[in-house]
């Protein structure tokens, strides 16, 4: 959150306008939970997510697991997007559901439908951003997909899709 607010400074970014970023990348934790919904926890809310997507029906979502593994011979395998190495997974962490939302193009794609990428990093009921270095790898993961036109953010409840 530091680094958020020292680059707010510097570029002369309002309080509230800051705030209402945290808000469009689901940081603030201001989700809500239907009244169906079953438990606060992140499997409880990955549940609630993916439900949504599928109502919406124009967005397919899938767990992007991500760790490494030995192999038979002994070798590292490591798996998940963005995970190429420990390195880059320190720095940049992919969400935890990965896929597209399908959007129809006017003008000059007229008629052609695209797949806009979405990814969603669930998180409990309740749960605020703090900065702690796994967020802020999952936060830049988050804001280089935002910066390439698609669509992700932080989720710990309804109405984030």
């Amino acid at each position: 959150m530091i680094k958020l607010q020292q680059w707010s400074i510097k570029h002369h970014v309002s309080l509230q306008a800051l705030k209402e970023l945290q808000e469009l990348m689901g940081m603030r934790g201001n989700h809500t939970m239907p009244e169906a919904a079953t438990g606060t926890s992140e499997a409880a809310v990955a549940s609630v997510v993916r439900l949504e997507a599928a109502r919406k029906g124009n967005i397919k979502l899938w767990r992007n697991n991500v760790g490494v593994l030995t192999d038979a011979n002994g070798r590292p395998v490591r798996y998940g997007l963005a995970n190429e190495s420990k390195a880059l997974n320190s720095a940049i962490k992919s969400g935890d559901y990965i896929g597209w939302r399908s959007v129809l193009i006017t003008r000059a794609h007229v008629g052609q439908v695209i797949a806009q990428f979405v990814s969603r990093e669930t998180k409990r009921v309740g749960w605020t951003y703090k900065g702690d270095d796994r967020e802020q790898a999952q936060l830049a993961w988050a804001q280089l997909v935002v910066s390439a036109g698609g669509d992700a953010c932080f989720a710990n409840g309804e109405g984030t899709l």
